[in-house]
Parts: structure tokens; sequence; C-alpha cells
């Protein structure tokens, strides 16, 4: 029997080792378990967000109302070529004739008493279309400006004086009443 046994052990052990190498081999091939990375989760429910309090619909502030009291446009002697310095009030100008497009206005040219009443009157007209040129140009409707000339018949300094004579070379921007 001990020949048998020694054999018999022999081969049990054999099967032994074997079973042990191929449950190791059964847990090698086996595919590991994934990993999340990234838990996700059901969005927890929100509360309902409370009511705004109702906006009482308050309404716009009126428009301001336009300036129209403009200042004159002065020109240089015997010319009816605007002066840069002029830009800026008659871009306020302009900017003011836009808030009400339905106004209508008079330019009146005005000239100095140097030079004949006729020669006056033609540089007073082409004063106040100069004028009215820059002002359709920065977007006001033509057909709201009317243009006449007054020549040196409304002076509002003295004519004998040069600084008089400088304050009478102007366009005046009235309201057409």
């Amino acid at each position: 029997m001990n020949a048998f046994k020694t054999p018999l052990f022999t081969l049990i052990f054999a099967l032994l080792a074997v079973t042990v190498l191929s449950c190791k081999s059964k847990k090698l091939a086996q595919k590991p378990v994934p990993v999340e990375t990234e838990q996700t989760y059901a969005p927890k429910p929100q509360p309902a967000p409370a009511p705004a309090p109702e906006k009482k619909e308050t309404p716009p502030p009126p428009a301001p109302k336009p300036n129209y009291n403009f200042s004159n446009i002065q020109f240089e002697f015997n010319s009816a070529v605007l002066r840069t310095s002029s830009y800026q009030t008659l871009d306020k100008a302009a900017a003011e004739m836009k808030k009400d497009n339905t106004v209508k206005f008079v330019l009146n040219g005005n000239a100095s008493a140097e030079g004949t009443p006729e020669h006056n009157m033609e540089l007073s007209v082409e004063r106040a279309n100069s004028v009215k040129l820059y002002l359709v140009n920065s977007g006001i409707n033509g057909d709201n400006l009317s243009v006449k000339g007054l020549g040196e018949t409304n002076p509002i300094g003295d004519n004998n004086t040069e600084e008089g004579r400088v304050l009478n070379r102007r366009v005046e921007i009235k309201v057409n009443k």
C-alpha cells in the first residue's frame, strides 16, 4: 500500500496544485470592476422661487422739452462762410430741433451796415442759406427751415463801431410762429 500511497499522494498533490493555479488565473482573467470617476446624482428638487412682488409700471419720465433759445451764428465781414467756432452752436441747435420734428424754424440772416443795402440783403440771405445747409446736413428736415434775409434792417449793435458791426453779422434761429 505504500507503493500505492506515494503515487496517489503525488497525484492528489498535483491535482491540488493545478486547481489552485487555475483558480488564480480565473481571478486574474476576470475584468476589473470599472471605477466611476464622476458620480451622477439626481438633481435635488429646487424649492419654487418666491413670486416676485408685482411691479407697478411707472410711466417713463416725459421727454425734456427742447430749448429753442439758440445763440446767434456769427460771420466774418462780407462772408457767408460758417466759422468753425459756429459748428458747436449749430450742432446743439440741431440736437434740440430733432427732439420735435414738427416745429418749424425761420433763419433770419443779418448784415452790418457796410456796403450797399442790396449787397447786404443778398449777403444776409446767403448767410441764412449757409446755416440751413449745415442743419440739413445734420439731419434736420429742410421743409422745417425757412430762410429770410433782413440785410441791415435789424441791427442789435451800433453800426458806427466795429464791435457793433461784428454783432450785426449774424443768423438768428427762431421758432416760426
